[in-house]
């Protein structure tokens, strides 16, 4: 029988520890041709829009897709999954829970195999939901020390702080300023919703690593050129929905100061195929869309822990 996983199931189940893992491996098989992955297709209507993110990972037997609409009335979000071989249905997942950690989880991965091994200053845009995903990917794959956190509204960016700095044991200093939290900084974070670039790419230290992970639409931009231009390497979840999605790098691609080719995938360079950071004072720049692989490698493992621990509901079919 399917299972159906709410999102307490879910919360129950989920540690970063194990998305980490999920999207490695996930990121491997699609560097090794091991993974099928489409683009995001939206359909949109006057008053919501359906996104649908499909895939197939073929050594772990699972095809399927996340779903999920935005409407004023909110956001919700639903990952199935289905046998490879037979297309019989294996489980529907409730996935906000899941979404937030397994995009935490991507720039976690990403800051492993480009930022620096020392790194322990973070600059941090962003005070929502999704922030604490990243901060605490960061917090697994490296020895942060100290966080800069800026966000626009300062009751938001103090309360944001004074949680993060409680459950992730690491200090986090709201800052008054973008540029106070990205100078000077080993590694930067942007998770917000802008249109427009939220800092000057002039403030980069060199070596910083950058996890751009909020702008998945034309229509948005966190990064400005000077940041695209100073990137030793331009890293991206998938080059098809990099070149579909990625507003922070369309500016450079229509002017031709990027070609696609230069787009390294980040599971080219975990399968070892193409390189990552070339040396210690590169500045990196990672450019997340998001893809339904890191959705189906988290619940899967998550279908398989539930089934060991008597957690979900089966479903009649």
């Amino acid at each position: 029988m399917a299972l159906f996983l709410s999102e307490t199931d879910v919360r129950q189940l989920l540690t970063m520890d194990l998305a980490l893992e999920a999207v490695t491996t996930a990121h491997a098989a699609h560097g090794h041709n091991r993974a099928i992955d489409i683009a995001r297709q939206r359909t949109r209507t006057p008053t919501s829009t359906l996104h649908i993110l499909q895939a197939a990972l073929l050594d772990e037997g699972v095809i399927g897709y996340k779903a999920y609409t935005t409407a004023r009335a909110g956001k919700r979000f639903m990952v199935h999954l289905f046998n490879a071989a037979t297309g019989t249905p294996l489980a529907a997942i409730e996935a906000d829970f899941l979404g937030m950690m397994r995009t935490g989880a991507a720039g976690g991965v990403a800051a492993k195999v480009l930022s620096r091994p020392e790194s322990a200053v973070v600059g941090l845009i962003g005070a929502g939901w999704q922030a604490q995903g990243q901060l605490e990917a960061l917090c697994r794959v490296r020895s942060i020390r100290q966080v800069r956190l800026y966000a626009r509204d300062a009751g938001k960016r103090r309360r944001a702080s004074a949680d993060f700095s409680s459950r992730f044991g690491v200090e986090v200093i709201p800052v008054d300023s973008a540029e106070a939290a990205v100078r000077d900084c080993d590694i930067v974070v942007t998770i917000t919703a802008a249109a427009t670039p939220l800092f000057d790419g002039s403030w980069l230290a060199a070596g910083t690593h950058i996890n751009a992970a909020g702008s998945n639409a034309l229509i948005r931009r966190e990064i400005d050129e000077e940041t695209v231009a100073r990137a030793a390497v331009v890293c991206v979840d998938s080059r098809p929905t990099a070149m579909r999605e990625a507003g922070d790098l369309l500016p450079a691609l229509e002017k031709g100061r990027l070609a696609e080719g230069q787009l390294v995938e980040l599971g080219e360079i975990i399968a070892g195929i193409r390189p990552g950071r070339p040396d210690a004072g590169a500045i990196t720049l990672f450019e997340s869309q998001g893809m339904a692989i890191q959705d189906l490698a988290v619940g899967v493992r998550l279908l398989k822990l539930a089934q060991q621990q008597g957690l979900g509901a089966e479903l009649p079919y």
